[in-house]
């Protein structure tokens, strides 16, 4: 999932956007000790989808989903994949989490990443994490000439499930 604030003079006419990943993979391997782990995670840029926009002047109908979808797809994330690879994985004192460290390549550019993983009851993992759009080249989408935009900083959380052990 990937959440969007709005800003900008004109942030009432616009929508704090959730928009759902429909084509991703992660893989956490773990080894025999946490350094000898990895976590993977590709993301297919043209998979977002408007899950839910709050609020604004209206709601969002589903064309404005589906021309939300194409801006995304064509101007900001160029129909581009999203890669992550760890370089470094540390167990979180005392929650039995995971802290991970990586390369994030976005839209070609690779800068260093960080997040944790939190590892719920039985099988759950959960992971929220904070992106800055500049950081990777990206500038934040605008309309209305700037008065209403995207902030630079969006969210992304992935849940999962670790495999039965074998």
């Amino acid at each position: 999932m990937v959440r969007t604030k709005r800003g900008g003079a004109a942030a009432m006419a616009g929508h704090n956007l959730s928009l759902q990943v429909t084509a991703w993979e992660a893989v956490l391997e773990v080894g025999a000790t946490l350094s000898d782990s990895t976590f993977e995670l590709e993301v297919d840029g043209s998979s977002l989808r408007v899950i839910e926009g709050t609020g604004g002047m209206q709601a969002l109908g589903e064309d404005d989903k589906a021309n939300i979808h194409q801006t995304i797809d064509e101007e900001v994330l160029k129909q581009e994949r999203i890669t992550f690879q760890s370089s470094q994985i540390q167990g979180m004192p005392g929650d039995g989490g995971l802290s991970v460290q990586g390369d994030l390549t976005l839209l070609g550019a690779t800068h260093p990443f960080a997040f944790d993983i939190e590892i719920g009851d039985g099988d759950m993992l959960h992971c929220l994490a904070t992106l800055k759009q500049s950081d990777w080249g990206i500038k934040p989408y605008s309309a209305l000439f700037g008065a209403l935009k995207v902030l630079d900083e969006i969210e992304v959380e992935i849940d999962g499930h670790l495999p039965p052990a074998s």
